[in-house]
């Protein structure tokens, strides 16, 4: 029986607040950087101003965002890293993929860096709903994961350096794709390798109004 969303959340949730301190402390490797600096690079081009960050973590990239010029909010399930949010001055809120409780068409862009990783395929498409949801027609949204190569299936990393383990769900490249154009049209795809992991960064626009896409979305999140 394949492993469902509601059925991993409370585990994550208790990884990541317990981590929460340990990875705000972290250097955030260049190669990262690089990423979310290209991500800006294309939001400044299309005139993008509102953001959302999904999975936010302890809020770096928000903060970075918000120090050049975008409107930010940043949401997060794990409320210990919503409150390191807050310490940055981003406005933060404790929301998981499924409850995006945001107007339609509320940001011109997302921004969701190695989160949608815990994701099992069988929940992708509605978070990918959602997300649709809530960007305005035109908007862009950058989608980042491990996966790919030889990284591919759902499981509990049990060698993971959290506790308890987390759930991931690894796509390869087509998978990862077909999820995507259910919901978008892709801008840019391609392929970081770094440090034995293989990193899928996909550019995304979201195209014009879909009713029955909005509709299975629940028009702005169940």
């Amino acid at each position: 029986m394949s492993v469902r969303y509601d059925e991993v959340i409370g585990l994550l949730r208790e990884a990541y607040d317990g981590g929460a301190e340990q990875r705000d402390a972290a250097t955030k490797s260049a190669w990262k950087l690089a990423e979310r600096e290209a991500f800006l690079g294309w939001l400044k081009g299309h005139g993008c101003r509102r953001l959302l960050e999904v999975g936010a973590g302890t809020g770096q990239d928000s903060a970075y965002f918000q120090e050049n010029g975008l409107d930010v909010v940043a949401v997060d399930l794990s409320p210990a890293m919503v409150a390191l949010c807050r310490e940055k001055g981003v406005e933060a809120h404790a929301m998981d993929f499924l409850s995006l409780d945001f107007e339609p068409g509320s940001f011109d862009a997302v921004y969701a860096l190695n989160c949608l990783l815990h994701v099992p395929d069988g929940d992708l498409p509605a978070v990918l709903g959602a997300i649709h949801t809530v960007m305005r027609p035109g908007g862009l949204f950058f989608l980042g994961v491990y996966g790919g190569g030889g990284l591919t299936g759902e499981s509990t990393f049990e060698q993971d350096d959290h506790y308890p383990p987390r759930f991931f769900s690894f796509r390869d490249d087509e998978r990862l794709q077909e999820y995507a154009r259910e919901c978008f049209e892709i801008v840019d795809f391609h392929v970081v390798g770094t440090h034995g992991w293989r990193f899928q960064s996909l550019t995304l626009r979201r195209p014009a109004s879909s009713p029955d896409l909005d509709q299975r979305a629940g028009g702005g999140g169940p």
